[in-house]
This record gives C-alpha cells, sequence and structure tokens, in this order.
C-alpha cells in the first residue's frame, strides 16, 4: 500500500473545485494546501473543502513541504508560469488542459520537468474516463477494423457577456483551446499525428476563435473531421468509421459514460460505463500510479504526444490567424 498522496491545488476557480470534489472520492489523496492571488479566496475555498493550508500567492504553495504533487487550474494564458514554478520548487505537476498556449510554451514545460526531475502530464481528464478506456482496447482489437474516417465536434453558445473568459484574448480564449483541444486529443489518440493541417473557421473582433472546422489527414489514409463553435449548439460527440463498421463515442465527448458498437450483420452492443463522481479523478489515479512508481511522466498522456498535439493547435491557429499576447 502506498503512501497518501499530498495534493495542492493551484487556483480557486471553477475547475479547482471539481477537482477537489472528486479527489474526495479517493482513499490515498489529501488536498493539503490552495493557493490564490487573494487569500480571502483560498480561505473560502479551503473551508469548502477543509484544506488546511491557505496560501495568497502561488509561489508560497509552491513552495510548502507538505505538498507532493500539484494541480494547475489557473487561466490558460499562465498555465506553463505556474508549472514551471511548481516544478522549480521540485513538485510533481498535473496542469490543467489545454496544458499551454503554445507548443514553446510546452516545449519550456517539458524542459523544466527534465530538469528538475519530476512528474508532469496534461491533465486531459477525458483519456482516464472508464468508456475510453475500453474504446482503447477494443481498437487495439480492431473491433471495427482499420480507422478510416473519425467524425467529431460539438458547439456550445457561451454568456454573453464580453468579459467571459473564451472571449478574453490576454486569457488565452477561443473555442480552440478550451473544448477543440478534446477533439485534436483524441484524433491523435486514435489514429496519431497528422500528416497536415487543414483549418477554416472565423475570429472575432476581440482576436479569438469561435467557430471553426478542421481535417487532419493520416499516412493510413485515414482523415479526422473535427468541428466546434461558440455560434450554435451541437452535442459534443464521436463516431470512428473502420473498415468493418462504427463505434459511436456518446455526449459529452469529453467525459462519456458509454459506447455504442455497431457491426453489419451482428446486433449493436450498447456498453455502459457508470461511475461516481464527475470524471475528474481518474486522471489523478493515473498521476499516483506514475508517481508512486518513480515515473515521471504517463504512457496514456505522454508528454510528446502533448507536444504533438499543441504543435497541430497552433497551426490550426496559424491558418486562423490568433496570436496571443507575447508571442
Amino acid at each position: 500500500m502506498t503512501a497518501p498522496l499530498h495534493w495542492g491545488i493551484l487556483g480557486t476557480g471553477r475547475m479547482a473545485r471539481a477537482f477537489a470534489k472528486d479527489l474526495m472520492l479517493l482513499a490515498d489523496a489529501h488536498v493539503t494546501a490552495v493557493g490564490s492571488r487573494e487569500l480571502e479566496s483560498a480561505h473560502q475555498f479551503g473551508e469548502e473543502f477543509q484544506v488546511p493550508q491557505r496560501f495568497g500567492s502561488y509561489a508560497e504553495l509552491a513552495a510548502s513541504a507538505e505538498v507532493d504533487v500539484v494541480y494547475v487550474a489557473t487561466p490558460h494564458s499562465l498555465h506553463c508560469e505556474h508549472a514551471i514554478l511548481c516544478m522549480e520548487a521540485g513538485k510533481h505537476v498535473l496542469c490543467e488542459k489545454p496544458f499551454a498556449l503554445s507548443a514553446a510554451q510546452t516545449r519550456r514545460m517539458i524542459t523544466a520537468a527534465k530538469a528538475h526531475g519530476v512528474f508532469l502530464m496534461e491533465a486531459m481528464w477525458t483519456r482516464f474516463i472508464p468508456a475510453v478506456a475500453r474504446l482503447r482496447q477494443l481498437l487495439a482489437d480492431e473491433k471495427i477494423g482499420p480507422i478510416q474516417m473519425l467524425l467529431a465536434g460539438g458547439a456550445f453558445i457561451p454568456d454573453a457577456n464580453p468579459d467571459f473568459y473564451l472571449f478574453r484574448r490576454e486569457l488565452g480564449g477561443g473555442v480552440l483551446l478550451d473544448a477543440g483541444v478534446y477533439l485534436v486529443s483524441l484524433a491523435s489518440m486514435v489514429l496519431g499525428p497528422p500528416d497536415r493541417v487543414a483549418a477554416l473557421g472565423a475570429v472575432t473582433s476581440g482576436g479569438v476563435d469561435d467557430h471553426e472546422g478542421i481535417v487532419l489527414p493520416h499516412a493510413s489514409g485515414a482523415l479526422a473531421m473535427l468541428h466546434v463553435s461558440l455560434r450554435t449548439r451541437a452535442s459534443p460527440d464521436m463516431t470512428l468509421l473502420g473498415s468493418h463498421g462504427r463505434i459511436h463515442v456518446a455526449a459529452p465527448i469529453f467525459c462519456p459514460r458509454w459506447l455504442v458498437l455497431t457491426i453489419p450483420g451482428a446486433e449493436e452492443e450498447t456498453m455502459e460505463f457508470p461511475f461516481a463522481g464527475s470524471g475528474y479523478r481518474f486522471q489523478a489515479e493515473e498521476a499516483a500510479r506514475c508517481i508512486a512508481a518513480a515515473r515521471r511522466e504517463s504512457t496514456v498522456m505522454p508528454l510528446a504526444e502533448t507536444l504533438r498535439i499543441m504543435e497541430t493547435l497552433d497551426d490550426v491557429r496559424a491558418q486562423l490567424g490568433v496570436t496571443y499576447p507575447g508571442e
């Protein structure tokens, strides 16, 4: 039996709270510290989740001797800075998606992890959801033969407030890094890196993308066709079309709970994967397994693949004409 892992949570927003709730489902994980820009916010979070250490700065959390691993849950634009802050203090890091704003930032983060000998992983929670783990097994077993086409996407209309984070370029806003990253990551998981990237879409007057289609051709001949938008509503799901059948991954694509396997001539099979909590616990369990085994990255979400995904996202942004401050 391994020793309990002591978590620090950097940030006190929606994602920090969702992750903390799921950590409470794990017997061998303790939320030991929380850090915020404002001490009052840290105290409020600490009261809600019974966190003993509450800091009014991120540097104080990173320096805490009581913390083993930090979950970085600040805005997209700060992921690189805050992950490196924690790694330089000797902390393992689980960094919320998108991992960074760009491949350049991703390389800096990976370099820091290697320099300080710590575990680092993108918090792409979808990879660790039971239904997605089963999907990988079905593909490994070639249940539907070689994949010919991957169709995935979704759309939602957010708060119209111009201060909403998705509309703020300085925070790394836009639909690609917030929601499109799931689609690109799943396409990478299923098909590997694309041969090239083709993207069309639209950019708001504020300089962020809000509507796009992406085609990713692969050496095998397979195509990933992705769409994501902030202008309309569509259920976020995915269908894999193989030579011998298809697999439908039910919405929401980022946290599916069932798959539908269809093979011509056979009865359609629906596979359900219920679980307690919101689904964030599984990535925490992966981080704990890797840290206990002294592994510095996950084989399910390896750093080299995170980098390749960020390179694809960079390519999409370049074609759409989206840049972030400092680039």
